[in-house]
């Protein structure tokens, strides 16, 4: 998917809304477990659900991984099903030398049809370069996480700023708006002022509103754009939502509510 019809879908639907599909085996409501693929089936239907709410859905790779074959096929028959109109994560924070990096983006731009993969840029410019180079597909770059383990590395100085705002800035040079993006966690709202003076029109990935208890204002209020901007995820508050027959109602309720409320700052 290309920026224009990332924004084109922000705008028609009027949300900024990433359902993430980091669907727990164990967690998923018992009357689905006798199902063949009870992954698959339950990340159905909470899409069936929540697609008129959101414009991206981020499937964080881990929670398919750790189930071995069968948990990719889930993964694979998930990111099938994914409306063609939504944006597609690959949750994956690869990076590697150049020739490993290479496998990857075609792992998740042409063995798997996904449109982004998030990447960890501590190689450098060649662990990332090969995922620019497939057309209306994107890297998401690790820029300012929320985890209290941010503070190791992201957060210590370099002279008169920070290292988040040295990656950031450095790695905006490798690709461009139409290909780029960053993570940038939603409990780290004030920064986002700091980084859009960096980088003001790439669009940022903002985990951590919901259960980790970022808070969408504040997030809007130093990261929106004029565009947009922003993919806003939520994925525990949505897809836990319900815990019965009802899941993937209480899934709509929360996407919806999530809608309405974004809906005030676009």
């Amino acid at each position: 998917m290309n920026r224009n019809s990332l924004i084109a879908e922000i705008k028609r639907k009027r949300t900024l809304l990433c359902v993430g599909l980091d669907t727990d085996i164990n967690r998923i409501p018992s009357h689905l477990k006798a199902s063949p693929d009870a992954v698959f089936e339950f990340n159905k239907q909470i899409i069936d659900a929540t697609y008129d709410w959101c414009v991206a859905y981020k499937i964080n790779t881990a929670f398919y991984e750790s189930q071995g074959a069968k948990g990719w096929e889930s993964l694979e028959k998930t990111v099938n099903y994914i409306p063609g109109t939504h944006f597609k994560i690959a949750d994956a924070k690869r990076g590697d030398i150049g020739n490993t990096s290479d496998q990857y983006a075609k792992a998740f731009f042409e063995t798997i049809p996904f449109d982004a993969v998030t990447v960890a840029p501590y190689m450098g410019s060649d662990s990332i370069k090969p995922f620019l180079n497939y057309p209306n597909k994107w890297a998401i770059v690790l820029g300012l996480t929320s985890n209290k383990g941010s503070e190791d590395f992201q957060q210590q100085h370099i002279g008169n700023h920070f290292l988040y705002e040295e990656v950031i800035r450095k790695t905006s040079q490798w690709g461009t708006p139409e290909n780029l993006m960053f993570v940038v966690g939603a409990t780290k709202a004030v920064e986002l002022s700091s980084i859009r003076k960096i980088i003001p029109s790439h669009f940022l990935l903002i985990p951590g509103v919901g259960a980790q208890g970022g808070s969408l204002s504040e997030v809007c209020k130093y990261g929106l754009t004029e565009e947009g901007g922003l993919l806003i995820n939520a994925s525990r508050a949505v897809i836990y939502a319900g815990h019965d027959a009802n899941f993937a109602k209480e899934a709509a309720k929360v996407a919806k509510q999530y809608q309405s409320e974004m809906q005030q700052y676009l």
